[in-house]
């Protein structure tokens, strides 16, 4: 079999090198897999500016925003204003399969797309991380917590694995709900869930102030961006973000999803597409809650500051 190809117009090279150290799949299976999968992960790429995770032979994986200049006219783009960075981006549009595979052909693994469609958030999210590896059943507990705590606020949600240690809980979000409400429902939602089992979950941004706990990060709204369901990762035996029945989530691991096994897992279904509640309205009350908990990253940098203060002793 050749080491090159040409797909819906895209040449495809070097196939058969190994992906990534520990990846147990060459360039081919991740080619193969996003070409198989394509008709589910394109939904939830389309419309969104991408950010993705490349690995190159020889070198540390990198994440890359700004859409290369070598990159083929025909693929979609738009133009983002990066504060960060005080310049503009411009983001690839990921589409239709053609600019599936050309990423795919750069040895895209990872697929982050913006939470926002356009101008809209279109998502509420809480990421779940678990204090290491190998504390998936820690994140699968506190997953619940996040559960019980929309349940309570009378809003449903769908899960994944992020694909590497940790879980996403994602809440449809009706048309025309604001940033910053939807960022106070979020740290309000977080802040419940830790109240229902303060041994397990924190809401701590600060590492140090975790004590074990899994980290109910509150922080994803906006311009955030969250792995794809379907994206593979960049983790040994190349594991994929994979949506999980509520009921089933303490049943499996993130190893039992690969991009050698979710095809014939997947057959002709979507889980993501059909595990996904409708859109829903923010509750007033936990919005009005959430705008009274600082926001993470700003208290993190102001307690940051105190604490280099205290241990010079000024």
């Amino acid at each position: 079999m050749s080491a090159d190809e040409t797909r819906d117009g895209v040449r495809l090279t070097n196939l058969d090198g190994p992906l990534f150290d520990g990846a147990e799949a060459t360039k081919r299976d991740l080619v193969d897999y996003l070409d198989t999968v394509r008709d589910r992960i394109l939904p939830v790429l389309r419309g969104r500016a991408l950010s993705v995770i490349r690995v190159r032979p020889g070198q540390a994986p990198f994440m890359q925003k700004n859409l290369p200049t070598y990159a083929p006219q025909w693929i979609r783009r738009v133009s983002v204003w990066a504060e960060a960075s005080q310049r503009q981006v411009s983001y690839a549009l990921c589409d239709d399969r053609r600019t599936l595979l050309w990423f795919a052909n750069q040895r895209a693994v990872e697929f982050h797309p913006a939470l926002v469609l356009g101008d809209r958030a279109t998502h509420l999210v809480l990421d779940l991380d678990p204090p290491g590896d190998g504390a998936f059943g820690l994140a699968v507990r506190a997953a619940l917590l996040v559960r019980q705590a929309l349940d309570d606020a009378g809003l449903a949600g769908a899960v994944k694995t992020s694909g590497a240690k940790g879980v996403h809980v994602f809440v449809p979000m009706a048309e025309g709900v604001a940033m910053d409400d939807l960022a106070a429902a979020t740290r309000a939602l977080a802040a419940r869930a830790e109240r229902l089992d303060p041994a397990l979950a924190t809401t701590a941004f600060i590492r140090e102030d975790r004590e074990g706990k899994v980290f109910i990060d509150s922080t994803r709204a906006g311009g955030a961006t969250v792995v794809a369901a379907y994206s593979p990762r960049i983790r040994p035996g190349t594991p994929v973000s994979f949506p999980v029945a509520w009921a089933d989530l303490d049943r499996v691991s993130p190893a039992d999803f690969t991009v050698r096994t979710v095809p014939d897992l997947l057959g002709d279904g979507d889980p993501w597409a059909a595990l996904m509640p409708g859109p829903q309205r923010l509750p007033a009350d936990l919005v009005e809650e959430g705008h009274t908990i600082p926001v993470a990253r700003v208290q993190a940098m102001h307690e940051g500051k105190r604490r280099t203060r205290a241990r010079r002793g000024g």
